[in-house]
This record gives structure tokens, C-alpha cells and sequence, in this order.
């Protein structure tokens, strides 16, 4: 029995060598964090729309709703954002090449998909005429979308 007790003692030794190690390693980034929070971050860039929102697809989300505001379009950010993700994953340069649209010569285009007579027909003053702008083309399938089924927020599936 008297082996045990120094056997106990290394054990609780090592026990508490490795604690206070894994102490002193959590310590180092606390550290290392205040020395680099006194250097000056390099300056970047945010690219934006003319209209000032973010130059993504949250931006252009949120420009097409005030547009839509102003000319009484219905609409929401989640179904804006719902439909773009399906139809075209967020990409603005979007194009389907193999649906029916595409085999009659009028390819889908754009965030939402939209073929050039629906944009064309459904195009909101005071947007680009690019159909693969996405601030444009998310107006205009709005607007189309709208008229068909009451919002984008009804659109859930091909439209």
C-alpha cells in the first residue's frame, strides 16, 4: 500500500502540469490578441449599387424592394431571396440553356429567371434594361409576379 501513495502523487503531479500547460496556451492568444488589436487594419473596399446598397445579393435585394415601394409592387425579403436561390443561386449571370424556354430560342435569365418578353413586358421605370442587372431583373419578375399571382411571396416553383 505505501507504493501507491507516491503513484497517486505523480499522477495528480502530471494532472496538474498538463492543466496549467492547456492554462498558459489559452492565455497566449489574450496575449497575442492585445498587441494586434494596436495595429492599424488595412483599409478596405465595399463595392455598392449606384443607388448606395451593398453590391451583392442582399443589397440588391433591398434596392428592388424600395423600388418596389415606391411603385406599390408586393413583395418580401424572404421571398425575394426563397425564389432567387432556387432559380438561380444567387448568380446574376444566371442562364438555363436547356429548358423549354431555351429550346424555343427565349433562354431564362438573370437572378430569377426571367425570359426577355416577361422583362421586356414587365420592366419597372427607373431600372436598368439589362435583364441580367439584378436590381432590374428582380423588379421586373416582381412585378410580373405580382400580377400572375398576387406577390413573389406566392411563387414556389417554376413560374
Amino acid at each position: 500500500m505505501p507504493a501507491a501513495a507516491p503513484r497517486r502523487t505523480h499522477r495528480l503531479f502530471r494532472t496538474l502540469a498538463v492543466a496549467g500547460t492547456g492554462a498558459a496556451v489559452l492565455a497566449l492568444p489574450l496575449i497575442g490578441a492585445t498587441a494586434a488589436s494596436a495595429a492599424t487594419p488595412a483599409a478596405t473596399t465595399v463595392s455598392t449599387t449606384p443607388a448606395g446598397y451593398p453590391n451583392n445579393l442582399d443589397g440588391w435585394i433591398r434596392e428592388s424592394l424600395a423600388i418596389m415601394k415606391e411603385k406599390a409592387i408586393p413583395g418580401t425579403y424572404n421571398g425575394i431571396y426563397r425564389n432567387v436561390i432556387r432559380e438561380s443561386s444567387g448568380n446574376p449571370n444566371a442562364i438555363n440553356l436547356w429548358d423549354s424556354n431555351a429550346a424555343a430560342g427565349i433562354p431564362s435569365k438573370g437572378l430569377l429567371q426571367v425570359i426577355d418578353p416577361t422583362f421586356n413586358a414587365y420592366h419597372v421605370a427607373g431600372t436598368s434594361f439589362n435583364i441580367y442587372d439584378p436590381v432590374a431583373n428582380i423588379t421586373a419578375a416582381c412585378n410580373y409576379a405580382a400580377k400572375r399571382y398576387g406577390s413573389i411571396d406566392n411563387v414556389f416553383g417554376a413560374y
